[in-house]
């Protein structure tokens, strides 16, 4: 039946049903029969005037999601043709919300029916979160500058409890934008900031927007285990499965004549195919949550990345009709272009676009500008993508409204954080004089000899801060790894600066939670000490690790260097024999997470038991450095190596 009917028709059966009650129009879902599933009903749909009758429509969706606080712009490399037979790794910089800002309004120009979306996790990631002024303040600024018509709440959102949500969601609409928040699974608890009873109307399941005088529905969704296990909604803030909570506001839209409906959901792609074919009366996906690069294979030849799929990806939905889905990636470093066209039954008959990776111009080639025939061919490489690289200088207006926030995190990173008591030794890997990488520590920790031993006094603290600041403030931790390689300083007597914390942590990797097995766990250390002592092998590589320890030999075959392998009860602080069969929570960067530094073991580790959670790793040991005991002298948070049994290599053979 014509999608555009269904609401007429039960209009016009109501005016001949006295139980009807005089209405004239039928609310589907306003109400649950008692035949009907116990879900809670939604609340009648507001009253919308009568539109023309439904005609084709053209429509553009600009789209982001996953920018985690990332407001600045930073430089990236990509392979371009610079006049030679392959392809040169030239820099430029990129992203940046000023560059989002910019490309938005340059796609919008022009374009009678635009929407601008944002599919949630906004926030956590980078210091602009947390350092730069209230919470959230940096991205809510940056944010309407763009005016998004509708914002989906991630699972990030909930970081700071219902409370720290709600007091994000009030610096968003503090300006001209007023950008509703969307989420049609939340169930806010009775004792929460945002219950509906406290803040009416300050996350709605769905809004509705008209575009040459066509009504469109927009519904958000929020991931709902992931949300509860790893994020940090109020106790009595429940999330509804997906699906079901998705169809009962499509079918509330639909009852309402509304033909159009795109799904913004915060749910991760493989997910989003898997729930599209599941809804019906839903036409487009926008998406978040997995950090998706969707787009032609170009992107792997540019440099840019591997993507998982086409842009957009075309499935069908439970009508059988055409569902077009799409994401953004990551970070602020792409604004999606999704062109859908609509029959007049509000039918998807075509969809097309572009993932615009956004980049500026100012490119360098081996560390210096190009010379003008350089510069020309990659010009001409770029402008061959057709906009896959979109160059765009950063809005003017934007720019403005960062500076105050970047200023404000300058004067952080000068800030005195820490009191480090003793050296905290760096050294990759264990092991005596003129052995691999023993002239990396100081000569006062070398006298010490207790690197030569266990290892690095920061990389262990490292690895350390993760497992304990996972264990408050993630859904828990069993382990933590942290590879020597990806710790850079030392930590001398004295007063710390923020700065230098993050000169410990310079590669702004995420954390990941992997549920693995002790098997896992086992794989895990040989595939890091084979990194170090198989063939060709570097020292970075070599496992530092929070609750686990290990003896090492390296003198021996890959399977059988790490042995009388232990995990440490966090209650008990009891050590107790690694069980294979068992399954731990190990808290990891995302680069070791994906295979980094030869841990193929986790890498294999299938999507069903990895939570990408999202926190930055400088800012996590942040968190733990501020959780300390004071120093007296200072007043600041005290650092000092770790009690030895803590230490993850309980004895060390050299090869």
């Amino acid at each position: 039946m014509d999608r555009r009917l269904i609401g007429t028709l039960a209009a016009a059966l109501c005016l001949g049903l006295s139980a009807c009650g005089g209405s004239s129009t039928l609310q589907v879902g306003s109400a649950t029969p008692a035949s009907a599933s116990s879900a809670p009903a939604p609340p009648p749909a507001p009253a919308l005037a009568a539109g023309p009758a439904s005609a084709p429509l053209e429509l553009t969706v600009l789209h982001i999601n996953d920018h985690h606080s990332n407001l600045a712009a930073r430089t990236r490399t990509l392979q371009l043709q610079a006049g030679y037979a392959t392809r040169s790794t030239v820099s430029v910089e990129a992203a940046g919300f000023p560059r989002v800002t910019a490309a938005i309004k340059q796609l919008a120009a022009g374009k009678a029916n635009v929407l601008k979306l944002h599919a949630g996790d906004a926030l956590t990631g980078t210091l602009f979160f947390n350092r730069a002024g209230a919470d959230g303040e940096a991205d809510a600024a940056l944010m309407n500058t763009v005016c998004f018509d509708a914002f989906t709440l991630g699972n990030h959102e909930f970081d700071k409890g219902d409370t720290g949500l709600k007091n994000f969601l009030d610096l968003l609409r503090q300006g001209r934008c007023k950008t509703p928040a969307l989420s049609a699974n939340v169930v806010f608890g009775a004792n929460s900031a945002l219950n509906p009873a406290r803040a009416p109307g300050a996350v709605q399941r769905s809004t509705v927007v008209e575009r040459s005088g066509q009504k469109i529905g927009i519904v958000g969704l929020t991931i709902a285990d992931k949300t509860k296990a790893s994020s940090s909604p109020d106790a009595d803030t429940t999330f509804e499965d997906e699906t079901i909570a998705a169809q009962r506001e499509i079918d509330r839209l639909r009852a309402q004549g509304i033909d159009k409906i795109v799904l913004m959901s915060h749910i991760g792609y493989e997910y989003d195919l898997q729930v599209a074919k599941a809804l019906s009366g839903v036409d487009v996906v926008v998406g978040g949550d997995s950090h998706t690069l969707l787009g032609p294979a170009a992107l792997t030849t540019l440099g840019v990345g591997s993507p998982a799929g086409a842009y957009p990806t075309q499935v069908t939905n439970k009508d059988g009709k055409r569902v077009c889905v799409v994401q953004a990636w990551e970070y602020a470093q792409v604004v999606g272009e999704l062109k859908v066209s609509f029959d007049a039954n509000g039918d998807v008959t075509a969809c097309s676009g572009t993932p615009h990776v956004l980049v500026g111009d100012n490119y360098t080639l081996g560390g210096k500008a190009p010379t003008d025939a350089q510069l020309k061919a990659i010009q001409a490489d770029v402008a061959a993508t057709h906009g896959l690289l979109y160059t765009v200088a950063p809005d003017a207006n934007a720019s403005a409204v960062l500076k105050p926030f970047a200023d404000r995190i300058e004067v952080f990173n000068k800030t005195d954080v820490a009191a480090a008591i003793e050296e905290l030794c760096s050294r990759r890997v264990p092991g005596g004089a003129g052995t691999v990488d023993h002239s990396r520590s100081s000569t006062g920790c070398n006298t010490l000899g207790s690197v030569s031993l266990r290892g690095g006094d920061i990389q262990q603290l490292v690895a350390q801060a993760y497992l304990e600041v996972a264990q408050k403030k993630y859904g828990g931790a069993d382990l933590s790894l942290q590879s020597g390689g990806g710790v850079r300083i030392p930590l001398v007597p004295g007063k710390v600066t923020a700065a230098q914390v993050i000169q410990v942590l310079p590669f702004g990797n995420m954390l990941f939670r992997l549920d693995v097995t002790g098997a896992e766990v086992k794989a895990m250390l040989e595939d890091g000490l084979d990194a170090v002592y198989g063939t060709g092998g570097t020292t970075g590589p070599y496992p530092y690790t929070g609750g686990l320890r290990f003896d090492v030999d390296a003198r021996l075959a890959k399977g059988a260097r790490a042995r009388n392998i232990e995990v440490r009860d966090a209650k008990t602080g009891a050590w107790a024999a690694l069980d294979a069969g068992k399954t731990y929570k190990l808290f990891v960067l995302s680069f070791n997470a994906n295979g980094g530094d030869g841990y193929k073991a986790l890498a294999a580790v299938p999507a069903a038991r990895r939570l990408d959670i999202g926190v930055l790793d400088a800012d996590a040991f942040m968190d733990y450095i501020q959780s300390q005991a004071r120093d007296a002298s200072t007043g600041l948070p005290a650092l000092k190596k770790l009690p030895t049994d803590l230490y993850s290599t309980k004895s060390y053979q050299a090869p």
